[in-house]
């Protein structure tokens, strides 16, 4: 689904070209030149005042939809006058659409200069170049770009562009649906934004309501016209919904079943085999070396992560069609929709029953309970099978070790399943995180003496989206490039005098990636100038910056929650300290057990066995609070502790152990990857 969301956006954007990572000029061809469509009427210009400054004015900048039985049109207009050098690279043009939807027409590129219009057509053309600039993210979108530099272009200059592209997708002709919004901080000027439909096409339109005094409907036609609009910003500290604003959506889907029947039966399409298909001996070979479901179903998706790459393909109408399975097997490259429908298909020979899901990996699907039907939304699509009666999910995009799992490995909030019957929306219910999604653990074995160096492991152990990219990452390469890697970067500094060893490895069973290296440092003994024999430690990891204070400016929403990221972090550090000297020299700092704003903030040390232990730390408990909660946890913040984890060594002073505590494991005691309950206070572990 990668490149779905269409979205008009206005703010003083005027298509700027610039240098592309792959192109190459298409034959010659040219764009049509024509007049504006009879459904377009360009707003009047604004007169452009006196004191006007800054980088730009704009005069008119329209965007205009048009919808009618061949699909969806979009009418551009621009006047911009350029006040400011760096206004001049607007000059650059660049129009690009996709081929598959039709072919543009260009109405005008002009400059108007005090009482003069100069036609840049009447001398230049536009080139069109086939642009391929998103190879290295391993993307082939197959959209073309006019290009254009304007000549003597120069500040003072109003210049002036109209153009109409067909801008529905090539799969849903017959079904739009999109969004245009109002960028939160426009140059000054006239901005319009607005939708058009023939008789019988139109759709249902929904705009946010700091629209509502702006927009006008006449006959087939709603009209939004905003003279000099303010920044408009979200209400600070507020979750991702409340930065839709200004935006106007229209959506011929009657309801989201509707919309996911129609793109189950797309994937059904393209999961369907031929009769004499080759991964027919795949599934057959799969189903004879597998003994039961889970395994049949996990063989066939490492079979589609490993053996097919990923490439985003936006070819001949690719953006929401998928290829088939048989297409995407041969060529062995395919993008979300492929690898789902090749991974669909072959459950499908195994007898799994399974469904496409649609989703949002960056996000942002924060609301979308109240959005109209829109495939766009969307940017991912992965699987969920059903075996032996429990929901498995399987993404034949990420890499092999992200094997079947109850949970998906991104925090979705929305997600629209694609049964043959159509499924309306389906909310995840969120919780939080049983394990650290980043765990770090460090001992310094500090036993030959305070004066010597000491030995260091530090271990990383991180789970999610994070932990799948540093797989990707060191997996790629040999323990011994790893290992001189990091001698390279990291010998010398504070921390290290030298690497030992480096191990890396990826526990599929719990889904983490574990990163241990292991060598020597000295430790920073701080000094007590008054006692020569006194020495303190600072420890990593060990202190928390205090919260900022949930509070918003008086014109913001004040009735809008406060949200915080998903996180849960853990530092666990082990000191064992000089043989000659008594446990009982040694103590800690403060302890904490605090939530705050939605959040836990935990840390608590032990003193046994020779060693100093202290772990710290972070979950978010509640993804949003209320006002008053934030204002209760305001007036608790001037107490936060914000200290830094200390240890400290005084010889004249004997702080007794406490007998039967054993609550705080070292960083060499246990299976930190299979459990990480210590990182909790004892009431919330398990």
């Amino acid at each position: 689904m990668r490149d779905g969301m269409r979205v008009l956006f206005l703010a003083t954007a005027l298509a700027v070209a610039f240098p592309a990572a792959a192109q190459e000029s298409v034959g010659g061809q040219q764009v049509a030149r024509g007049s504006s469509p009879a459904w377009a009427t360009p707003s009047e210009p604004l007169p452009v005042p006196a004191d006007a400054t800054g980088l730009v004015f704009v005069r008119q900048q329209d965007a205009l939809v048009h919808l009618d039985a061949e699909g969806q049109s979009t009418f551009v207009a621009q006047r911009i006058v350029l006040l400011h050098p760096q206004a001049l690279q607007l000059g650059n043009v660049g129009i690009a659409w996709n081929p598959a939807s039709g072919t543009p027409m260009i109405h005008a590129l002009r400059i108007h200069r005090g009482g003069e219009t100069i036609d840049v057509l009447q001398t230049e053309q536009f080139e069109i170049l086939r642009r391929e600039d998103q190879l290295e993210q391993s993307a082939l979108t197959g959209t073309l770009t006019a290009v254009l530099k304007v000549p003597d272009l120069r500040v003072g200059d109003e210049l002036e562009v109209a153009y109409t592209l067909p801008t529905g997708d090539p799969t849903l002709r017959d079904q739009n649906a999109s969004i245009l919004q109002l960028g939160v901080s426009p140059q000054p000027g006239r901005y319009r934004l607005g939708v058009s439909w023939e008789p019988a096409q139109e759709p249902r339109i929904r705009t946010t309501d700091d629209f509502s005094g702006a927009m006008t409907r006449a006959g087939n036609a709603i009209d939004m016209l905003a003279d000099n609009p303010p920044a408009l910003v979200p209400p600070k500290d507020a979750p991702p919904r409340y930065g839709w604003q200004r935006v106007i959506e229209f959506s011929d889907f009657p309801s989201w079943s509707a919309l996911s029947q129609r793109f189950s039966g797309l994937f059904a399409d393209a999961a369907r085999l031929a009769p004499n298909s080759p991964l027919k001996q795949e599934a057959a070979r799969i189903a004879a070396s597998r003994s039961n479901a889970l395994e049949r179903a996990q063989a066939a998706l490492a079979l589609v992560q490993q053996q097919v790459r990923y490439v985003y393909v936006g070819l001949d109408g690719g953006n929401f069609r998928p290829a088939t399975a048989d297409e995407t097997w041969q060529r062995r490259y395919g993008d979300c929709k492929g690898k789902t429908a090749l991974l669909l298909a072959l459950l499908g020979e195994l007898g799994i029953p399974a469904e496409p899901v649609l989703a949002r990996n960056d996000g942002l699907d924060d609301g979308f309970d109240v959005r109209l039907p829109n495939p766009a939304l969307f940017d991912h699509v992965l699987v969920r099978a059903t075996i032996d009666g429990i929901s498995y999910w399987l993404d034949g995009t990420l890499p092999v070790v992200a094997t079947a799992s109850t949970t998906p490995d991104f925090p979705y909030r929305w997600v629209l399943p694609l049964p043959a019957r159509g499924s309306e929306l389906e909310h995840l219910t969120w919780n939080p995180p049983s394990k650290p999604d980043e765990l770090n653990l460090y001992e310094i074995d500090a036993r030959a003496g305070l004066e010597a160096p000491a030995r260091i492991v530090a271990t990383s152990i991180k789970r999610g989206p994070e932990g799948l990219v540093e797989y990707l990452q060191f997996s790629a390469v040999t323990p011994d490039q790893m290992l001189q890697a990091f001698r390279s970067n990291l010998t010398g500094e504070s921390s290290w005098d030298s690497i030992e060893s480096v191990k890396y490895r990826f526990d599929v069973a719990q889904r983490a990636s574990v990163l241990e290296i292991v060598g020597t440092g000295p430790i920073d003994w701080e000094n007590d100038n008054d006692n020569d024999d006194r020495r303190s430690l600072v420890l990593p990891g060990g202190g928390f910056s205090p919260p900022g204070r949930r509070q918003r400016a008086p014109d913001q929403d004040q009735t809008a929650p406060f949200y915080d990221n998903i996180g849960f972090s853990c530092h666990v550090t082990t000191v064992r300290v000089p043989t000659e000297t008594p446990l009982e020299n040694w103590r800690s700092n403060s302890t904490f057990d605090t939530r705050l704003f939605g959040r836990l903030f935990y840390r608590t040390f032990e003193r046994r066995d020779g060693s100093v232990r202290m772990i710290r730390g972070s979950r978010t408990e509640q993804v949003e609070i209320d006002r008053a909660q934030a204002e209760r946890d305001n007036g608790r913040l001037a107490r936060f502790d914000n200290s830094m984890a200390r240890l400290t060594y005084d010889p004249s002073q004997n702080v007794p152990l406490r007998s039967g505590q054993a609550g705080v494991p070292a960083t060499y005691e246990g299976d930190w990857v299979a459990s990480s309950d210590a990182c909790l206070p004892a009431d919330m572990r398990g």
